[in-house]
């Protein structure tokens, strides 16, 4: 399953990711690479605990797109 992540910075610099489909299921890093990274963790072990307590696993329907604005 493929997730769509939304990556943004922190005012500190930092990045914060959340996952539109996993309500909950949140990351950071140090810089986007990192935070996609993190993110593939925090993926993995949200759905682990879903799982685990019997609940159900969101499916991925979130897409993105970059919008230019004038």
């Amino acid at each position: 399953m493929d997730y769509t992540v939304v990556i943004e910075q922190a005012n500190d610099g930092s990045y914060s990711v959340y996952v539109p489909d996993l309500p909950g299921c949140v990351s950071s890093g140090d810089s986007p690479e990192q935070a996609k990274a993190m993110s593939a963790e925090a993926i993995h072990g949200h759905i682990s605990a879903l799982r685990e307590t019997g609940q159900p696993v969101p499916p991925p329907r979130s897409t993105a797109a970059v919008i230019h604005a004038a």
